[in-house]
């Protein structure tokens, strides 16, 4: 039986562990709008470095030039956005992760330790019932690290995917920006 105690303790930890999660959630957050704020400030930067080569043209030739020298970097620009975008999500998501297996260990282990108590309190001839609920709470043991390994496997899968994605996205801005170059050539 639990005990005040036990109780008030139980309810601390919680809050900690709901005022931790909120802290990495917002460290998170916080780093989305660093990240917003530095491409905006880029962005406004190149765009008026864009308007003034674009004033300073003198014929089509040259204008088709500037063009594709100016689409090649957006293209490149954006990889490199969506990578910290998803590098921040990830970071974010792997501590809440922590986190979350933390308390899923330390219920498991309270759980076990309850049930051993009560196995120990338990009237004779009971000894099947036990063994049968422990052969159960192994059982959800096991599955449940089986579910927490296969979720490690996919983010590990979707990480290699985007990346892929990312990396051909960007060889592609590369070779229209070479076969734009030469067109105009």
């Amino acid at each position: 039986m639990l005990t005040t105690e036990q109780i008030i303790a139980a309810q601390k930890a919680n809050v900690e562990t709901l005022f931790g999660l909120t802290s990495k959630a917002f460290e998170g957050i916080e780093k989305l709008v660093e990240l917003n704020m530095q491409v905006a400030k880029t962005a406004l930067a190149e765009a008026v470095e864009s308007a003034q080569s674009l004033m300073s043209v003198k014929d089509a030739q040259e204008l088709l030039a500037l063009q594709s020298t100016l689409l090649q970097p957006s293209a490149e620009k954006a990889a490199s956005y969506s990578r910290h975008l998803y590098d921040i999500a990830n970071s974010t998501n792997a501590a809440i992760g922590k986190v979350a297996e933390a308390q899923i260990a330390d219920a498991q282990s309270k759980f076990a330790a309850v049930i051993d108590s009560a196995a120990k309190n338990a009237p004779a001839g009971s000894e099947n019932a036990v063994a049968m609920v422990k052969t159960a709470v192994a059982a959800a043991n096991s599955a449940l690290e089986s579910i927490q390994q296969a979720a490690r496997q996919a983010s590990e899968v979707a990480e290699a995917n985007f990346e892929a994605a990312a990396d051909t996205a960007v060889k592609a801005s590369q070779t229209a920006a070479r076969n734009g170059k030469r067109a105009t050539a």
